[in-house]
């Protein structure tokens, strides 16, 4: 009785069955990596501003302080955008005629504020309070990176559910003194986690639960 399939055969059916596999295996881990993507979270994507503001400039070879321009950071949910007022409290005098600072004069001339773009934005269903971080010691740049060394903001961290618990599971990996939270240049010490847990009861961290409790965050 004559052969119905070639023996090529077989090996055409092994590379279909294998091939079928590494779709199914494709299929599933493509959402995952285009969901962890700068695509879908926006990291290290650098948003374009009405003014290209520099905090490479200012933060770091200026040294002005965070709180000089976000003055609502450590007693409120939202760190604060600065006014336009606060950028003439310099430009008045320096840079005035500046062709790049023209939205800035602009804005002062006419009281409408600058629309600055939003760089890093939790959806609307999440709750984050920037006072309650800062006052139990987490620093600016845990969240927001080198700050400091950006000619342009970018957000730093994916800032995604996963992310955010990997810090409210173990905090005593990130928390430092309080008064060390807007240093920039801040090194944490070899002893960190024993530092963290003495943080810890000093700022009155919550337990661990409680921080991974889903009402925290979505309220």
């Amino acid at each position: 009785m004559g052969r119905v399939f070639r023996p090529a055969f077989n090996t055409v059916s092994r590379i279909g069955v294998y091939g079928v596999f590494l779709l199914l295996g494709a299929a599933g881990v493509t959402p995952y990596i285009v969901e962890r993507s700068s695509y879908a979270t926006s990291q290290d994507v650098t948003i374009e501003q009405p003014v290209p503001f520099s905090h490479k400039h200012h933060a770091k070879e200026l040294g002005i302080d965070c709180r000089y321009c976000h003055t609502s950071v450590s007693r409120s949910a939202f760190a604060g955008i600065p006014p336009t007022k606060t950028c003439m409290t310099c430009h008045s005098q320096i840079w005035t005629s500046a062709q790049l600072l023209e939205p800035v004069r602009k804005s002062w001339e006419t009281g409408i504020g600058i629309p600055w773009r939003r760089v890093n934005a939790l959806p609307g269903y999440v709750y984050f309070d920037h006072g309650i971080h800062v006052n139990k010691g987490v620093g600016c740049a845990t969240c927001h990176g080198p700050v400091q060394e950006m000619p342009l903001m970018r957000q730093a961290q994916p800032l995604t559910m996963s992310w955010c618990l990997d810090c409210h599971k173990a905090p005593e990996q990130y928390l430092r003194p309080r008064d060390q939270v807007f240093n920039m240049d801040y090194a944490p010490p070899k002893d960190q986690r024993s530092l963290g847990n003495e943080l810890k009861q000093t700022y009155h961290v919550r337990p661990r639960q409680a921080l991974i409790d889903c009402s925290t965050c979505h309220r």
